[in-house]
């Protein structure tokens, strides 16, 4: 479960266009950022997908991915054009394919490669989902399939795609808006694919041209209510708005990181459903995702900046700038699905997972440290667009240097502390079987 959101010029504060979302998958899920430059292939050549081949263009665009480790796509990402792209599982009464096409996070990675406005892009993802279709196990551990949703954004603009098998629907942004893991398009669209209502109509979703409503006709009803994902994009929607013409980039970011009002007084084994932005897993089958990591992007003319967390919980993380022609610094180890110390996923977990048993009290002074940092380097680092490839970098690594340095600080801190365990008995076995599963050691 996931959600997405944007900010055209309009409604940002300094006319940018702001992209924001958090990446929610299994707990030991580990998520990656890799930058893969750009490339020139042969004609007639492939590229393989997570599940199948497909013909592969003569050049693809440098891109930077936020992903699970083990997809070849990623769930959000951009290209040095500024085209940035981000996904959410949706659920449909069209029937999911098991096996055979692109999967979401495969139509985001070639959409970007190929593509220099959000407009090309979703154009990239419509007639590669009409050629290939769409289907094949997302799930990590688990089987889990979906259909897809998608918000694209560049400098200029933003659109929201969504999908029902080779069906689709799509709305120009005009000021804010958000998705989740629900359809939320109407009968108020720009584009749609031939013969979406006729078909409705036909399946006796809907009565007439008059009568019909995308989301309405579309959605599968159980699934949909189980993702709670009502609720969370409300909740991001009316935050987005009530802000609207003054958003920036730390207000995406506190969005990203929000428990639905209850920031002082949450804790993650609350709830039956994960109803919160910043989603953190819990006891029950319909509990078992949590956001594993986090982006937010600023889009002008001027130059674009990309923050992102490498880490699980937003609400624990530090968002570190990154621009796709300077790198980013090197893990010693890839991520895998198990712990590794020289692995930033897995060493954030180390804070993350000791904090979830007692998150009111343990969480407080991280909150503070987090909150102080970010602002200062937000406000160092948004004017400095313009600097030179090699002042950017040195940015990126002192930033992503800092974030390890108050991550053993917390580590240390943690250690030292005598708390009682204040989470369910159920909570709390359900992490003691994922880090088992992990192979987590204790702090």
């Amino acid at each position: 479960m996931c959600d997405t959101f944007v900010a055209v010029g309009n409604a940002t504060k300094d006319g940018s266009v702001i992209f924001a979302k958090n990446s929610d998958r299994e707990p030991n899920e580990a998520h990656q950022i890799v930058i893969i430059p750009a490339a020139d292939h042969p004609r007639g050549s492939q590229v393989t997908c997570t599940y199948r081949q497909i013909p592969q263009v003569e050049h693809t665009y440098a891109i930077l991915l936020a992903k699970p480790f083990w997809i070849w796509g990623s769930e959000m990402g951009a290209n040095e054009y500024g085209v940035t792209i981000g996904n959410e599982a949706v659920f449909t009464k069209i029937p999911v394919e098991k096996k055979g096409g692109l999967i979401g996070m495969d139509f985001i990675r070639l959409a970007l490669e190929r593509s220099q406005t959000a407009y090309d892009a979703m154009m990239w993802i419509i007639h590669l989902l009409e050629e290939y279709g769409q289907g094949g196990n997302c799930g990590f551990s688990h089987p889990f399939y979906y259909h897809n949703s998608f918000i694209l954004a560049d400098s200029q603009e933003a659109w929201v795609l969504e999908t029902a098998g080779k069906f689709w629907a799509a709305e120009k942004v005009k000021s804010v808006r958000s998705i989740s893991n629900g359809l939320t398009i109407g009968s108020d669209y720009d584009m749609a694919s031939d013969h979406l209502v006729e078909f409705a109509i036909e399946k006796g979703w809907c009565k007439s041209k008059a009568d019909f409503h995308f989301a309405r006709c579309y959605s599968d009803k159980l699934y949909t209510t189980l993702s709670d994902s009502r609720k969370r994009q409300q909740d991001s929607q009316c935050q987005l708005e009530a802000i609207a013409g003054d958003i920036t980039i730390l207000d995406a970011m506190q969005i990203l990181r929000s428990h639905n009002g209850r920031q002082k007084s949450f804790s993650p084994d609350f709830g039956l459903l994960g109803s919160d932005v910043c989603m953190h897993a819990g006891f029950g089958p319909v509990r078992g995702s949590q956001t594993t990591g986090s982006m937010v992007s600023k889009l002008n003319g001027a130059g674009t900046t990309h923050w992102l967390t490498g880490t699980a919980s937003p609400c624990l993380s530090l968002f570190k700038p990154v621009w796709i022609d300077t790198g980013i610094p090197q893990e010693e180890t890839p991520a895998t699905g198990v712990f590794h110390e020289g692995n930033l996923f897995w060493r954030h977990e180390l804070v993350h997972r000791k904090l979830v048993l007692n998150y009111p009290e343990l969480s407080e002074g991280i909150h503070k440290d987090i909150a102080q940092i970010q602002y200062s380097w937000v406000q160092d680092f948004e004017s400095q667009t313009n600097q030179s490839g090699g002042n950017r970098r040195e940015m990126t690594v002192s930033c992503f240097q800092k974030d390890e340095e108050m991550r053993q600080k917390w580590i240390a801190q943690l250690s030292q502390l005598n708390y009682e365990n204040k989470v369910s008995p159920f909570y709390s076995m359900a992490w003691m079987k994922l880090n088992r599963q992990a192979k987590m050691p204790e702090i």
